[in-house]
């Protein structure tokens, strides 16, 4: 059956509007698919915030293994800092207990019985001399012992005769001046002896004993057995190491800062230690050559780690300066290459990241990252930074 042209051009329109409706159907449910795609793939913009948000790192810890591990805690807070003035120098001689051993008397060494760096004690036998010149002094108060003796006897017999009215009254005087002269001669015989720091007798005449003159040890010793020495010849020297001298100079500059009694660290350059002490001397005149002060800190050495010739730094106190917020130098430790802070919570502690400032050794300012009356790790933090870097690794 034909249709008519009019028929089959409205059954044509038909036929194209429906294929556009369901083309239109289908890109609207595919855009609302994309959107609903989309919308699941995106974070919550709170999760995003929380994604981005960085977390300080904290490091598990109980309450038992902070004390056993002797952390100590402390309050950040203000404080001063100590200005202070650095100058190089060296450990030297304390010469006020350095004594240069002479025989005072020529001879020559029989027996030597010290050795070099041996401690010795005051008194102690250091060398043995053959002494011709000690044996004509000893001789001499030999005889003039002998004198005395004689001059005594004589005395004493002529005053009884002058009393008794037999002798003469000039017999006795006579006596007398004999005897005081006898006495004179004597003690200058012992005196030349002491002088030299010899007995007035011995197993030999001649036999001298060089003795320790003090505690010490021998630093230095220029004699050996069978050798001639002079009488000023200077065969040992002899230290008391328990206390030692920082010698440094001072510059123009400086002079004003550092004076005498000011508080001083003394810092070993090769072994890195510290000790404190305070300025004891000051020079009053600047070298010609090098216009610096010689001043020194006299050092307490019980244990005589501070050797003579050892480099040292010695820092001096010239002032103090106020900062608002400060830790202990040892509580800032380095953690991921930044210099950081524990600061305690309630599982343990969390590492800090901080901007340091000004130190002097014993304070840290604190610039940025712990306010004022946080409490942190100061003694023993290191441990906390052990492990902190076992727990980076097991993370890796």
């Amino acid at each position: 059956m034909t249709l008519p042209p009019q028929q089959r051009r409205a059954i044509a329109l038909i036929v194209v509007l429906g294929a556009l409706a369901a083309a239109g159907l289908w890109f609207g449910m595919g855009a609302r698919q994309a959107a609903t795609a989309e919308a699941e793939a995106a974070p919550a913009p709170a999760a995003a915030e929380q994604a981005e948000a960085p977390h300080a790192e904290t490091l598990a810890m109980t309450a038992e293994a902070v004390a056993n591990a002797k952390i100590g805690m402390e309050t950040a807070g203000a404080t001063e800092l100590r200005t202070e003035v650095v100058l190089p120098g060296e450990i030297k001689l304390n010469e006020d207990r350095t004594a240069h051993v002479v025989p005072r008397v020529a001879g020559v060494a029989e027996k030597v019985v010290v050795e070099l760096g041996q401690p010795v004690k005051q008194g102690q036998l250091l060398a043995v001399l053959s002494s011709p010149a000690l044996s004509d002094q000893r001789s001499e108060l030999q005889a003039a012992q002998q004198r005395l003796a004689l001059a005594q006897e004589t005395h004493a017999r002529e005053k009884r005769l002058w009393e008794q009215g037999i002798a003469a009254e000039q017999d006795y005087q006579q006596a007398r001046t004999s005897l005081q002269e006898a006495r004179i001669a004597a003690d200058n015989a012992r005196q030349k002896l002491a002088a030299i720091g010899a007995a007035p007798s011995g197993a030999a005449l001649n036999r001298f004993e060089l003795r320790a003159p003090f505690d010490g040890v021998v630093v230095a010793k220029h004699l050996s057995q069978g050798e001639a020495v002079q009488a000023e010849t200077a065969v040992f020297t002899v230290a008391d190491l328990r206390t030692v001298w920082a010698d440094f100079s001072i510059t123009a500059k400086d002079l004003e800062a550092v004076t005498t009694n000011a508080a001083a660290t003394v810092h070993a350059t090769a072994t890195g230690t510290s000790v404190q002490g305070k300025v004891s001397y000051v020079g009053a005149l600047l070298g010609e050559q090098t216009r610096t002060a010689p001043a020194r800190v006299t050092l307490d050495n019980p244990k005589l780690a501070w050797r003579p010739g050892m480099f040292v730094n010695v820092s001096v106190e010239s002032g103090r300066v106020p900062v608002p917020v400060a830790v202990r130098a040892d509580a800032v430790q380095t953690v991921d290459d930044k210099p950081s802070v524990f600061v305690p919570v309630q599982t343990g502690f969390e590492v800090r990241p901080v901007k340091t400032g000004r130190t002097d050794g014993t304070w840290t300012e604190i610039l940025e990252g712990l306010p004022a009356g946080t409490r942190y790790a100061a003694a023993n933090s290191y441990v906390l930074k052990a492990e902190a870097g076992k727990s980076a690794d097991h993370g890796h």
